[in-house]
């Protein structure tokens, strides 16, 4: 053991003097003009001083939906394996941070042979049992950061794990609002579809009624069934519409279409908010988004495969023990039988550096491809954010104009009912007015429908609000 000791001591020293290898990671700095406020968010709808708050969809106001966004939080398959995939990342850092620990192992064995006539004592047995039994220690000293840099990047790949889970929240809940909105929103469109129809029925039995007595051609009834026989067209294609919505919630909610609850198609109007959304700045937003925070992470986890691979550079160094006993009969194992012990240090170099430093080029490789995508994901989250902005500002703008269109086409029904009861015009003129009416109408039910939309893919953009998941 006295002899045992210096190789100890030095080895001990060489540990405590260790540093990793390679560079330290450095999260990229986020670009001064991308952390101000967006260059779209000057609508009054939208509320820059207000941070996005994680359940958005509360800002709607309907029970319903708040309980098919959590089922689908919570039974959705794409939510599923993303947790899953969390799972297995974790259990790699386990596995790495198991491997830095010393390794003990115990082992033994029993064996029954004939030893050679020369080898055995006299009067001793030729054949006999042989049993064995010891336990064994081993350590690698981590002299040069190989394996504090691997679980450095273990942890980069759990937190962007976390991250996609987060991510795939955020999707599953603006698809949920989505469908459920749709679905919503056909409806609407469907009524106003069927009163255009209702509408136009009976412009045309007028219409008829008028050619009989000889007021009209039949060139005027032509032009009103055709007219009513488009407009009857578009009803089975908003039910088709509305009826995809309904199975397309109820995938995303875990559920075959039959099991789907009646409430999910029980509305018949919009979604719509009575409150501006808040969007805040570009630095919340980078600092919200779950892909930005994923990139990032893998970032890191690639520039500490850097310093794996430059540890190869270097020699590795081994510490070992072990302990064990031999004897012919099992209770002499533990009682009397002969004990071996040996303490040993193993130093292996590669002298071939080439595939090392080939190594070293692929992580270097990949941590710029990394970078890459970090910048690029970044870039992708403004752009998506300002284009959903400016598109929502821009589609209400739109709708103001279609009600200010319904509301003079409300007036002007209203005067022409009043004219239709003085006897000044007749019922086709009245009906022409209303269809009129109707479409304007149907115009705004478009809008809203549009502007429902943009509203959920406003919410994805800005993230969701979603932090770190409560599975991290």
């Amino acid at each position: 053991m006295t002899r045992l000791r210096p190789i100890l001591v030095s080895t001990l020293a060489l540990a405590a003097a260790a540093c990793a290898s390679g560079p330290n990671y450095v999260r990229p700095a986020t670009p001064t003009t991308a952390a101000g406020p967006f260059l779209s968010a000057n609508s009054p709808a939208l509320d820059p001083s207000a941070q996005v708050q994680g359940d958005w969809w509360r800002l709607y106001r309907d029970p319903v939906l708040d309980r098919l966004v959590a089922d689908a939080l919570a039974a959705n398959t794409d939510v599923r394996v993303a947790i899953a995939r969390l799972a297995r990342a974790r259990a790699s850092l386990r596995e790495v941070r198991g491997e830095r620990a010393p390794q003990l192992s115990v082992g033994g064995g029993a064996s029954y042979g004939r030893a050679p006539l020369g080898q055995t004592a006299p009067g001793a047995p030729r054949e006999d049992w042989s049993f064995d039994a010891g336990v064994s220690v081993a350590y690698e000293v981590d002299l040069f950061g190989r394996a504090s840099r691997g679980v450095e990047a273990a942890r980069g790949e759990v937190g962007a794990a976390d991250a996609d889970v987060a991510a795939v929240r955020v999707l599953v809940a603006a698809e949920t609002a989505r469908a459920y909105a749709d679905a919503a929103s056909a409806a609407e469109r469907q009524s106003v579809a069927e009163h255009i129809v209702a509408l136009l029925d009976k412009s045309l039995a007028l219409t008829e009624k008028r050619h009989t007595v000889g007021l009209t051609t039949g060139l005027d009834v032509a032009r009103i069934a055709a007219l009513r026989d488009q407009r009857r067209a578009e009803v089975p294609s908003l039910l088709a519409e509305r009826q995809a919505a309904l199975f397309r919630l109820a995938m995303l909610t875990g559920r075959t279409p039959a099991d789907l609850p009646p409430e999910a198609g029980a509305r018949r109007q919009t979604l719509r908010l009575d409150s501006p959304i808040p969007v805040g700045d570009g630095a919340a937003l980078l600092a919200r988004r779950p892909d930005v925070r994923a990139a990032e992470r893998r970032l890191a986890a690639s520039t500490a495969r850097i310093g794996i691979a430059t540890a190869d550079l270097y020699p590795r160094i081994s510490l070992g023990g072990s302990f064990g006993s031999t004897a012919s009969k099992l209770g002499d194992l533990v009682t009397g039988g002969p004990v071996h012990w040996l303490l040993g240090s193993l130093l292996s170099w590669t002298v071939n550096r080439g595939p090392a430093r080939a190594r070293i080029a692929e992580a270097q490789a990949d941590s710029q491809a990394a970078l890459a995508t970090f910048d690029g994901t970044v870039l992708r989250a403004l752009q998506e954010t300002e284009t959903a902005l400016s598109a929502y500002a821009n589609l209400l703008d739109r709708r103001t104009a279609l009600a200010s269109a319904r509301d003079q086409a409300e007036r002007a029904a209203a005067i022409t009912r009043a004219r239709q009861r003085e006897g000044d015009i007749n019922s086709l003129e009245l009906l022409d007015t209303e269809r009129t009416l109707a479409d304007a109408q149907a115009a705004v039910a478009e809008a809203d429908a549009r502007i429902a939309d943009a509203q959920v893919e406003l919410f994805r953009a800005l993230g969701g609000g979603w932090q770190p998941s409560a599975h991290s």
